[in-house]
């Protein structure tokens, strides 16, 4: 490995790294230095009103923290997985089963 090159002893002049360069002055376009407010979509008015009515606020927040909550199948994996596969092949089953019972009621002729 090569080393970073040494100064003198006697020199203490700092040394600058290549992200502490001086960088020349960007001109920005009009539009970035001073942008157009947003507009007043229904969306943004609607916020606006349920951030008005306290209740209203309150209810959107003790919804953003039920949907930001850690859900059973998260906290639990292989048990929601062992459940998921018995309720499908539960289902999967009945719908089986159903089929075989109409085709016999249309073979009969009792349909």
């Amino acid at each position: 490995m090569s080393e970073p090159p040494r100064r003198p002893v006697g020199d203490s002049s700092p040394t600058r790294s290549s992200s502490q360069a001086h960088r020349a002055r960007v001109e920005l376009p009009e539009w970035m230095r001073n942008p157009e407010p947003p507009r007043r979509t229904l969306g943004r008015r609607l916020s606006g009103f349920v951030d008005g009515v306290p209740a209203l606020r309150a209810a959107r927040h003790r919804l953003w923290r039920w949907r930001d909550r850690s859900r059973f199948s998260e906290r639990h994996p292989v048990v929601s997985a062992i459940v998921s596969f018995f309720v499908v092949l539960v289902v999967a089953t009945c719908l089986v089963v159903g089929t075989w019972y109409l085709f016999y009621m249309i073979t009969q002729r009792m349909l």
